[in-house]
């Protein structure tokens, strides 16, 4: 469970630390995991529906970038997004009705570790509240020299960045962001960091010799419903009640919000930023 203060942290910054929710042995076992699910993939031969790979690469490279929908496609990690421990967790903050929604593995090879820039997640996905967040699990004694997640805390409780340049979703921050408030979020393996679906953040190269792999869960109250259909690097068909019920009635507390419209598909925010990259040098 979550201690008052960290209740407080989440609602005052937007984050809050949870140091040491997973144990060695079970940060083990997700590492082996990982490791036989990559095993073998290659940059040119690889199962593109269940991951991606770093691109800057040899051909027969196998560095992973990352891994899609781990807790969907695979009943190691499909155990820890259901398991009550984290649950009781995500209800302090979220309520009683849990919706998981989505999962992904984000891996920063050693020099290497692909740059992710300034977002925040619920532009990717509207719903009609606010109240969805991530669960970020590190895998590895993860600092700034591995590309450590960075936010800018109290923002999530403002409005949205704009994230769309001449009508068209970017997937990323476009108008300029004063980082000057940012906090690196350094911890030991399994360390978990619970995110505002609202909150600023990023992350840099990964510039030592050592891995930077997390482990990302997104939960929504039952009572946030989804507001966009179409092309979306949330693939809703995962999603499913995790606790409580089904909600009768969706729960509006926003007038209105930016709707993100998509140029052509993009499978992951990687490749979304990529694009909005080349776009803006051409």
């Amino acid at each position: 469970m979550l201690t008052q203060i960290q209740i407080d942290e989440y609602g005052e910054k937007g984050f809050t630390v949870f140091p040491n929710l997973l144990d060695a042995t079970e940060v083990a076992g997700y590492l082996a995991e990982i490791d036989e699910i990559s095993s073998g993939n290659t940059l040119t031969n690889h199962d593109s529906t269940r991951m991606e790979m770093e691109p800057d690469q040899p051909p027969d490279g196998t560095q992973v970038r990352r891994l899609y929908e781990p807790c969907t496609n695979f009943e190691t990690f499909k155990q820890l997004a259901g398991s009550d421990e984290l649950l009781d967790c995500i209800e302090q903050l979220l309520g009683a009705d849990i919706i998981f929604h989505y999962s992904k593995i984000n891996m920063k090879p050693a020099k290497i570790g692909s740059v992710v820039e300034w977002h925040q997640d619920l532009t990717y996905y509207p719903l009609t509240n606010r109240d969805s967040l991530a669960v970020l699990f590190y895998l590895d004694d993860t600092d700034e020299e591995n590309g450590c997640l960075q936010m800018i805390p109290g923002k999530h409780l403002g409005g949205t960045f704009e994230h769309s340049s001449e009508g068209v979703f970017q997937g990323r921050v476009v108008d300029g962001i004063d980082e000057s408030g940012a906090v690196p979020i350094s911890g030991p393996a399994g360390t978990a960091v619970f995110m505002h679906a609202m909150t600023p953040h990023a992350s840099v190269t990964n510039r030592s010799d050592r891995p930077r792999r997390t482990l990302i869960l997104s939960y929504r109250a039952a009572d946030a419903i989804p507001l966009l259909t179409g092309v979306t690097p949330i693939i809703e068909e995962n999603a499913v009640l995790v606790r409580g019920k089904l909600a009768e009635k969706a729960r509006f507390t926003m007038t209105e919000f930016p709707v993100p419209i998509y140029r052509e598909n993009a499978r992951s925010l990687y490749q979304l930023q990529e694009q909005s990259r080349k776009q803006a040098v051409s």
